[in-house]
């Protein structure tokens, strides 16, 4: 028998403190907690997938808007190339057969790399001659000049078609006719200006800079080496002799006198020379007509209602299209990218 007086013993006390665990209940929750941690793995890779499959999806139709966007640019140019290239060259129906004034224009400086270059103009001409509706053709013409090459081209083609087709050329001026402008206008079977335009300067120059004496003062020194005594010709840091100045001043006097020549045979007896005449100067439209360097006044449109006798006006002038401007710039990019990766590699003559 226990007395009741008796406190417990510690370890008495601690058993009667620790819960009684039926056998097998740890050994059961273990089991448990398996699940739970499987559900939260599952719903992390389910979350992952989700993201993974979202950033495919949204890549995927980037790429698909990127593929049509190109597809449609493509197209778009291909397009445009097709139109300019089969509508744009001419602004002149070329199947026009009713009576009509074939205008081409020739503006600002007259050169290979401008719109107012042989070939085009050229092209312009033909066209214009071969319509059988076009009653004459007429040359607006408001530029300085430029190249003689291509100034003398033109004036040959001109001979060429009026002697094929039996149709009068008139030059009607805006502001300015001079110098290869003028080389041009000199066959024309008229000339037409306003009493203030600028025409004449019958003349041939070459123009440069020299810099040897300032060269001199600063103390730089020019190294120029050449194959060729005559290679650095003109060269703006080197001196220029006596027989290479002899030589440029040969070369400007015979092509003067081809222009010479040509406005002579163009002009005939309307041509009043004077010491002046192919001097290089240039005169107002008053002293042209005065001079036999033009016949009369007129504008265009006066030309054609009271020369031409066909008031309605067809444009042959060819512009300078969209597709031939993206040619350009590309083939520019591309022989600039070429030039540039092959600086190094080739030997350079100048």
């Amino acid at each position: 028998m226990q007395n009741d007086n008796n406190p417990p013993s510690p370890d008495t006390q601690k058993a009667a403190a620790e819960p009684v665990t039926a056998p097998g209940a740890f050994a059961a929750a273990v089991p448990a907690a398996a699940p739970a941690a499987d559900k939260a793995l599952a719903w992390e890779r389910e979350t992952l997938e989700r993201l993974v499959m979202a950033q495919l999806n949204e890549q995927r139709a980037a790429r698909r808007w990127r593929i049509g966007f190109r597809l449609f640019w493509t197209l778009l140019f291909l397009g445009v190339l097709w139109y300019s290239f089969h509508h744009g060259k001419n602004s002149a129906n070329t199947s026009t057969t009713t009576p009509h004034t074939a205008l081409i224009e020739i503006k600002g400086e007259i050169d290979a790399d401008a719109n107012a270059n042989a070939e085009w103009i050229i092209d312009s001409m033909r066209q214009a001659f071969e319509d059988d509706g076009a009653q004459a053709v007429v040359l607006l013409i408001n530029s300085p000049g430029g190249s003689p090459v291509q100034a003398g081209m033109i004036n040959d083609e001109i001979k060429r078609l009026k002697a094929l087709h039996p149709k009068p050329v008139y030059v009607v001026v805006q502001e300015t006719c001079a110098s290869a402008a003028y080389y041009i206008a000199a066959n024309a079977d008229k000339i037409f200006v306003d009493k203030a335009s600028i025409v004449g300067s019958i003349g041939v120059l070459m123009d440069g800079f020299g810099f040897t004496g300032l060269m001199d003062k600063l103390g730089v020194e020019r190294r120029l080496m050449t194959a060729g005594e005559n290679k650095g010709f003109l060269d703006p840091f080197s001196t220029l002799t006596k027989p290479q100045k002899a030589h440029a001043q040969r070369l400007l006097d015979q092509i003067h006198q081809q222009f010479i020549s040509v406005v002579r045979e163009g002009r005939g007896e309307r041509l009043k020379e004077t010491p002046e005449t192919f001097s290089g100067l240039f005169w107002s439209g008053q002293q042209a007509v005065e001079l036999g360097l033009a016949d009369d006044y007129g504008t265009l449109y006066s030309v054609a209602r009271d020369v031409v006798k066909a008031e309605d006006i067809v444009d042959y002038t060819r512009q300078d299209n969209v597709a031939e401007r993206l040619v350009k710039r590309f083939g520019a990019a591309m022989g600039e990218a070429m030039v540039k990766a092959s600086l190094n590699l080739l030997p350079r003559i100048r």
